[in-house]
């Protein structure tokens, strides 16, 4: 740890390298803090700023405790088995699992925004919120797959530790500046919630395909979710100018002499 702090400091290059490592794992973050902050919005708003600390605080701690056992991430990478002339790790079955597991629950809440008077149980459930366990239990599952990709994506750039544990702990406090943020914009805008949760689902569609071995470029789905978002800022800017066009008729039709 110590001579990457010595390498840090006097080679140029492993600025380069901290730098770029920082960047990927703030984007890579991004997939972690949409979940988030989707998921915190369903709890009482007591209890959502605890459980976006708790969430993005474990995710730190995760990403420290993976990067202080390299060796035995690095072994989650060995195929286990094959199945249909394809090897499968551990690393990638937990990316199928997550990435399941998101595109079940972003299917759930986009079911319930659609429809939430629907008389299916398990959706109705979702009416009610959910408790602040059954929260932070999600949080942490989530954690735990999103850590590992990271981590794994951080060893693929640099063997060194120093610089690893800068990234993380730099690109997890950006995620705990933004969370709040970014969870109050969602609640706010309403349209943007199932921009959100379309993200989720795109997200876990591309786990499941790196769990199956078809590598899609992080570039060409992160450009895809920021056209999205740029489309749906637009549409928010429109709409407010319109309703502020409608609230100054408004006014001026009162206030116009009789």
């Amino acid at each position: 740890m110590m001579e990457g702090l010595a390498a840090l400091a006097s080679e140029p290059a492993a600025w380069v390298a901290l730098a770029t490592l920082v960047t990927m794992e703030v984007v890579l973050g991004i997939d972690n803090l949409i979940f988030i902050s989707v998921l915190s919005n369903k709890l009482p708003e007591h209890q959502r700023v605890r459980a976006r600390r708790i969430g993005i605080g474990l995710a730190l701690i995760m990403r420290l405790v993976l990067l202080a056992s390299i060796a035995w991430i690095m072994q989650l990478t060995a195929p286990l088995f094959e199945a249909f002339g394809q090897p499968f790790s551990w690393r990638d079955l937990i990316l199928v699992a997550g990435g399941l597991f998101l595109v079940w629950k972003a299917t759930k809440e986009i079911h319930h925004n659609i429809d939430p008077r629907s008389g299916d149980e398990m959706f109705d459930a979702g009416a009610l919120g959910i408790g602040f366990g059954a929260a932070v239990g999600q949080i942490i599952l989530l954690d735990l797959v999103f850590s590992i990709d990271s981590i794994i994506t951080a060893v693929g750039m640099t063997d060194n530790i120093a610089i690893m544990v800068i990234a993380v702990v730099v690109a997890v406090g950006t995620m705990l500046f933004a969370a709040t943020p970014l969870a109050n914009f969602i609640e706010r805008n309403p349209t943007v919630v199932m921009l959100a949760l379309s993200f989720l689902m795109l997200i876990g569609t591309t786990l499941i395909a790196e769990g199956f071995g078809a590598h899609v470029p992080k570039g060409y789905v992160y450009a895809a979710m920021a056209f999205s978002a740029l489309v749906e800022g637009l549409n928010i800017m429109a709409r407010r100018r319109r309703e502020a066009g409608k609230a100054a008729e408004a006014l001026e039709g009162n206030i116009r002499p009789q």
